[in-house]
C-alpha cells in the first residue's frame, strides 16, 4: 500500500508563508520600529494590501513572525548537578541548531527600543521559563531565580547574536557551557531569597 503523496501548498498558503518569512527577515535586521508593512511587502513581492489581507496589522503579523516555542526541558528529570549545563545547551541549540527558530531573534532585536515586542518577550519567558525553574526549588522564589536564568541567557545571545561581539562569537559551544553553566546552576538551585542575594 503506497502512500498518499503530500499535498502541495495552496498559494494562499505560499503567500502567507513568503510574508512571514519576509516579516521575520526584516524585524530581524531592523527592528519592529524601523520595519514597516511596505517594506515586507516589497521583499515578499507582494502588494502592501495583501500583508494587512492575511494577517490583519503590523502588530499580528509581528506576533507570528516572532511566535516561540522553547520547549524547555522538563528539568525535574535532569540529573540535579547537571541543570545549568543542559539549560544553556538547549538555548545554543535553539539559535544554533538545525531546527532554530527566528522568533527569538524577531523579538531581541525589537524588544529593547519597542514597548510591544518588549511585552512578548516578558510573557515568553514567563509562561515557558518560569514554571520550569519552579519545578525544581521553591516556588515562592521562582520568578527571581528565573529572572536571573533569563538575564544570563538573553545577555549572551544579545551578544553573540545580535550585537556579535567578536570574543563570545568565537566561543565555542563547549566553552559557553563550562563559563555560563555553573551560574545559572547557582541560580536555579538556590534555596532562598538569601541565598541568591548573595549570588
Amino acid at each position: 500500500m503506497s502512500n498518499k503523496p503530500t499535498a502541495k501548498p495552496t498559494k494562499s498558503e505560499r503567500t502567507r508563508a513568503a510574508i512571514l518569512e519576509a516579516a521575520r527577515e526584516l524585524f530581524t535586521e531592523f527592528g519592529y520600529q524601523a520595519a514597516t508593512v511596505r517594506d515586507v511587502a516589497h521583499r515578499a513581492s507582494i502588494d502592501p494590501a495583501m500583508v494587512i489581507r492575511y494577517f490583519g496589522s503590523k502588530e499580528e503579523l509581528f506576533a507570528r513572525a516572532a511566535s516561540i516555542r522553547l520547549n524547555v526541558p522538563q528539568l525535574k528529570v535532569v540529573d540535579s548537578q547537571a541543570i545549568g549545563e543542559t539549560l544553556v545547551r538547549h538555548f545554543l541549540n535553539l539559535w544554533e541548531g538545525p531546527e532554530s527558530s527566528c522568533g527569538m531573534a524577531v523579538l531581541l532585536r525589537s524588544a529593547a527600543s519597542n514597548e510591544f515586542a518588549a511585552e512578548k518577550m516578558r510573557d515568553v519567558f514567563a509562561a515557558q521559563v518560569r514554571p520550569v525553574v519552579a519545578s525544581v526549588g521553591d516556588p515562592a522564589t521562582a520568578a527571581r531565580r528565573a529572572g536571573l536564568v533569563s538575564s544570563q541567557l538573553l545577555g549572551l545571545a544579545m551578544c553573540r547574536y545580535i550585537l556579535r561581539l567578536p570574543p563570545v562569537v568565537d566561543l565555542s559551544q563547549v566553552e559557553i557551557v563550562r563559563a555560563i553553566g555553573p551560574t545559572l546552576q547557582s541560580y536555579v538551585m538556590a534555596t532562598d531569597e538569601d541565598a541568591m542575594c548573595k549570588i
